[in-house]
């Protein structure tokens, strides 16, 4: 093998969302709406939990941790996704792309183990009202929120420093508008076997062992709440886990729509399109989600807002 393929390159190509020039324009004006109402709803959902005491809850310490990474997933990725949209060429730099890649990583699976943690804290607040506050303890919620940071950081970490200690060969042009670890595997010219198995080990634990404790979860809640006697009861159940729900569903709909489709359908095409809805659409509909159906939080920011523009007395 000629010893140019093995130099290490200094910065990568990225391909970006299309290749049209004339959707290039139009599409950075969809993605800056969307990116900033993203930054905007999940900031605000932070700011709002953390001044509100009334949302000083379990629930809205999930619901805070979530925005973050929420928040942090797009950040990671769209506004370098923007700027390619009106630069000539898609660039990225080496030592720029394996921290965006181990953030990225980073921020999905946090997502996962924390939707899990909060459909373990749906089933408390549900089928164990009384112990609640003992049981969610801030000490637990710590831990259930800690240990997915940690352990996120250690897997991006680790796939992250497997890739880049690897010779790449030939293009350095990446087939995403990011830099995906699979995307990166293709331009590998040593043995990735080892570093590709590890990934779909990993890939299909986290969102297997996740998915468990959600449905686990929701099973016991289905059960709990089919023994309610009073409508009323069964009502605010639902209420209570609807939001959560509907995140869960779209999320983990998302991921194994990506996972699961056959490979004759399989293209980068298809992972682009799936990837924009997990990163960027689905950071922006969770806070509309947790607000809109949540009459806590509206009137936190009534409160918020009037508190802000109280005249002067």
């Amino acid at each position: 093998m000629g010893q140019q393929n093995l130099t290490t390159p200094t910065e990568f190509i990225l391909l970006g969302i299309t290749r049209q020039p004339e959707l290039q324009l139009p599409l950075f004006g969809v993605f800056l709406l969307i990116y900033a109402v993203t930054v905007v709803g999940n900031l605000g959902m932070i700011i709002l939990t953390k001044l509100d005491s009334r949302l000083h809850t379990p629930m809205y310490f999930f619901i805070r941790h979530l925005a973050f990474i929420d928040l942090g997933n797009s950040t990671v990725i769209y506004p370098k996704v923007l700027v390619n949209f009106i630069s000539d060429q898609n660039t990225i730099s080496y030592y720029a792309c394996a921290t965006q890649m181990s953030f990225f990583i980073t921020f999905i699976i946090s997502e996962l183990f924390i939707l899990s943690s909060m459909a373990y804290d749906r089933y408390v607040a549900i089928c164990n009202p009384l112990l609640y506050n003992v049981i969610m303890s801030q000490m637990l919620c710590h831990v259930l929120v800690g240990i997915p940071y940690l352990y996120s950081a250690f897997q991006a970490l680790m796939i992250t420093a497997k890739i880049f200690i690897l010779n790449f060969c030939g293009s350095n042009v990446i087939s995403h508008f990011y830099c995906d670890n699979v995307a990166l595997l293709l331009l590998l010219c040593s043995n990735a076997q080892d570093i590709e198995l590890i990934i779909i080990v990993f890939s299909a634990f986290n969102l297997i062992s996740s998915l468990i404790v959600v449905l686990i979860s929701y099973t016991l809640i289905l059960l709990a709440v089919c023994r309610m006697h009073s409508a009323e009861g069964r009502k605010k159940a639902f209420s209570t886990c609807g939001s959560h729900l509907t995140v869960v569903v779209v999320f983990y709909g998302t991921l194994l729509f990506m996972y699961v489709q056959p490979k004759s359908t399989h293209s980068f095409d298809t992972d682009k399109l799936t990837s924009v809805f997990y990163t960027l659409v689905i950071p922006m509909l969770n806070p509309l989600i947790y607000s809109v159906r949540n009459k806590e939080v509206k009137n936190a920011f009534h409160r918020i807002f009037n508190n802000l523009f109280k005249p002067c007395i």
